[in-house]
């Protein structure tokens, strides 16, 4: 099984002019294709800070990243960028829509740095909007959709271009418990039909047990 994210010692420090913080503390980790994985931990153990660093969002203070092999020290931002748009779908708990743009146009977004014709982007935009269910609502600013249709902008936004790897940060946090599942059925089709790696910060032990392995988190280190 081939290895999409691995990470070797990695350690993350924040320093400000008066305090060092610590947020992880020697991890390494290995995600193979097409695991669901599930992040676990008290708030404040450095959960959201491994995801950024695995999204290729923020820089380990040490330690060694590698996406499908590739070992990405040293690449420019740039290129980071352009790894993040073809490999990776970002959802987050506050789900970060534009408020100006109407859902179509959300969930367009990421394709609009890829060279791409106009047919396609409104063709693979209007297929994973059906996908999940808000074709009728392409028209609609985020301000008329509840918590839960928002957070289908997003996981769409994060799919439409078809990364093979889902970084989910709480996406369930801010939703009702029968919302939370409907999101959880969503990333779990996802993950079986699709093949789609994903990675899922969460505080919810019972969402938890639903993925395929959980890493648990406790003052920056991994505990199992």
């Amino acid at each position: 099984m081939q290895t999409m994210i691995y990470l070797e010692s990695i350690s993350k420090v924040y320093q400000t002019r008066n305090i060092e913080t610590l947020a992880l503390d020697q991890i390494s980790l290995s995600i193979q294709r097409g695991e669901f994985v599930s992040v676990m931990g008290p708030s404040g153990c450095g959960k959201s800070t491994l995801l950024n660093v695995m999204g290729l969002l923020d820089n380990p203070t040490q330690g060694k990243i590698m996406l499908e092999g590739i070992e990405v020290q040293g690449y420019s931002d740039k290129s980071l960028a352009g790894l993040r748009n073809q490999k990776l779908g970002f959802v987050f708990q506050n789900f970060h829509l534009i408020p100006s743009l109407n859902v179509r146009d959300n969930v367009a977004l990421p394709l609009l740095y890829r060279k791409m014709a106009n047919d396609q982007r409104k063709r693979l935009t209007r297929e994973v909007l059906e996908q999940v269910g808000l074709t009728h609502r392409a028209q609609h600013y985020p301000s008329e959709l509840s918590g839960g249709q928002c957070q289908r902008v997003a996981v769409a936004r994060a799919v439409v271009g078809q990364p093979e790897i889902i970084l989910a940060d709480e996406p369930t946090g801010n939703l009702d418990s029968k919302m939370g599942e409907d999101i959880m059925l969503l990333l779990q089709s996802l993950n079986k039909e699709m093949g789609t790696t994903v990675v899922m910060v969460t505080h919810d032990r019972k969402l938890a047990d639903e993925t395929r392995r959980i890493v648990h988190l406790f003052d920056g280190r991994q505990v199992n």
